[in-house]
């Protein structure tokens, strides 16, 4: 990878949170309704997940470079976690602020379950400072030893793990108590808050599958096992999320609750689009795969999906919908960050192709 290139790698993720954070910014100043303060605190918030996913391609490539240096190594991680906590603050300053109106309630989930999402990217730029293991190891016979010493201890290894691991649970367990409480209607902003902190669940789930798939490869413990393992949960639960919004789309009669289902499909091609960076780590594994150049295009496609369908609601001119068409926008810019970090990966391995 040459310096240009790498460059533009890492410009992508800041671009698309620009983008991201500046509408959400727009919509906030200039839009009125109680959806214009939904969509726009959304929007904003998924540029910060736009900066974790900086923080990544960044780990990696100034390892692909040689610039990698001790502070790049507690740095970048350290900012992608300190992103996910500026999320998770001010979405619980939303939800505990005293005579809080249903707007707020709703963004305050929303920004809680991307700053639990901000988490799992931060992650995985804490186990990407040892990529450049991965290329070490994959030279290596099937069924070589693990490499001694572990580029982690085993108890920082257990925490890298558990962090992504605990915030799906607690974006689970608040999904639980709102659809508990409320999921059956949308008076208070529970129905949508619920179904789209479940889909935001899903997604830090698929999200372990990634940080696993690096520890394990860096660690030298991966398995044939592994290949399949970590695919078929994401791969079914982007499904749930598709599946779950065109449910809502198609069968719920309440028209206000139309914008929830649009963004779980939004959600759930983010989920799919983190399924093409497991697809790649297995498909490079001690083994040639030249199919594994084409799987970067997969966020280039849920990208285009996530814009078309915004274009198609902005279209409508459906005020229902309109905050779903907002909110596309910012998955999409998402989904082309996620394009820069596939990208990387597949320049770091396509060496063993």
């Amino acid at each position: 990878m040459n310096h240009g290139i790498s460059v533009l790698f890492r410009a992508i993720p800041l671009l698309m949170g620009a983008v991201s954070a500046a509408l959400g910014g727009w919509v906030v100043a200039h839009s009125s309704g109680p959806s214009a303060r939904v969509a726009g605190l959304t929007l904003i918030f998924l540029a910060a997940v736009c900066l974790c996913l900086f923080a990544t391609v960044a780990t990696v490539v100034r390892q692909l470079i040689g610039r990698f240096t001790a502070v790049d190594r507690l740095g970048y991680p350290l900012f992608g976690f300190a992103v996910a906590g500026v999320a998770i603050g001010y979405g619980l300053r939303l939800l505990t602020e005293n005579r809080r109106p249903p707007p707020d309630f709703v963004a305050g989930s929303v920004v809680l379950g991307l700053g639990l999402v901000c988490v799992c990217v931060s992650s995985v730029a804490a186990v990407a400072t040892r990529f450049t293991l991965i290329g070490e190891n994959a030279a290596l016979p099937d069924g070589s030893p693990p490499r001694s010493p572990a580029p982690f201890r085993p108890a920082t290894a257990r925490a890298l793990v558990a962090l992504p691991v605990l915030a799906a649970a607690v974006a689970a367990a608040w999904a639980t108590v709102l659809l508990a409480n409320g999921g059956g209607g949308d008076s208070d902003g529970r129905f949508t808050a619920g179904h789209l902190v479940v889909d935001l669940a899903i997604v830090c789930t698929a999200l372990i599958g990634l940080v696993v798939s690096l520890l394990r490869q860096i660690r030298n413990t991966y398995t044939r096992r592994d290949r399949m393992w970590w695919l078929v949960p994401a791969a079914v639960l982007g499904a749930m999320d598709i599946t779950g919004g065109l449910v809502v789309v198609t069968l719920n009669p309440r028209p206000a609750q139309l914008a929830t289902g649009y963004v779980q499909i939004g959600l759930g091609l983010i989920c799919w689009t983190v399924l093409g960076a497991v697809l790649l780590l297995a498909l490079v594994w001690r083994r040639a795969a030249p199919s594994a150049h084409h799987v970067p295009l997969i966020p280039v496609g849920t990208t285009l999906l996530c814009l078309f369908m915004s274009a198609f609601l902005f279209e409508s001119a459906d005020p229902d919908v309109i905050v779903a068409a907002r909110v596309l926008v910012g998955l999409g810019a998402v989904c082309f960050a996620l394009f820069a970090v596939l990208s990387v990966l597949e320049s770091g391995t396509a060496g063993r192709d």
